[in-house]
């Protein structure tokens, strides 16, 4: 299996620190983050615990940051490439991630993880979703320099709700007859996977 963590100075810099954090309170550091890793768009922990954390863990602010980010990170391509916690653990291991700090991230990935693919898979990628099209014929019969000039033209209007927000918007996009029947076309191939995986 080819690695999932590439070994890029921030990961190093990150390693560093995750291996001078006390065993116990990095159990708990990570045990939050996958718990939260699930809801985008929210903070795993409020600036006021995130200043308890840089004095428990020695940290500034910076660091800390990193040190979060990279947990985040792998757990995330852990999800993405679907990782066996011992294969995890040995890629870690592979970045000079301490065994010990290795072995944490295993036990609660192997404890947590099925939980977390499950919330993530229930998550939608786009917060847009597409609640009606409306549609409507133009035809420019003339100009003033083109007396004989036939220009049709159809409006789409997307109506899309923002399932974050409860935001409604209205997209209106204008085709000529061939930029239609290029999107039509690609809808055709579109569908056809769609049907292919069902």
């Amino acid at each position: 299996m080819s690695s999932i963590i590439k070994e890029t100075q921030s990961i190093k810099e990150a390693v560093t620190l995750i291996n001078a954090i006390d065993g116990n309170k990095f159990s708990r550091l990570i045990s939050r983050i996958i718990q939260k890793l699930h809801l985008k768009g929210e903070r795993t922990f409020s600036e006021e615990e995130e200043q308890k954390l840089q004095a428990a863990l020695s940290l500034d602010k910076q660091a800390l940051n990193l040190v979060l980010e990279t947990v985040a990170f792998i757990l995330e391509q852990a999800v993405y490439h679907n990782v066996k916690p011992a294969s995890l653990q040995q890629q870690l291991e592979m970045v000079h991630l301490n065994p010990d700090k290795a072995e944490v991230f295993c036990q609660t990935w192997a404890t947590a993880g099925p939980e977390l693919v499950e919330k993530l898979k229930q998550n939608i990628f786009s917060p847009n979703k597409l609640e009606y099209v409306g549609w409507q014929f133009n035809l420019q019969m003339a100009q003033s320099a083109q007396a004989k000039l036939k220009s049709p033209s159809a409006v789409l209007q997307l109506g899309l709700h923002n399932e974050g927000t409860e935001v409604q918007k209205n997209v209106f996009v204008e085709f000529n007859h061939q930029e239609l029947l290029e999107f039509y076309n690609k809808l055709e191939v579109i569908q056809g996977q769609l049907d292919s995986l069902t």
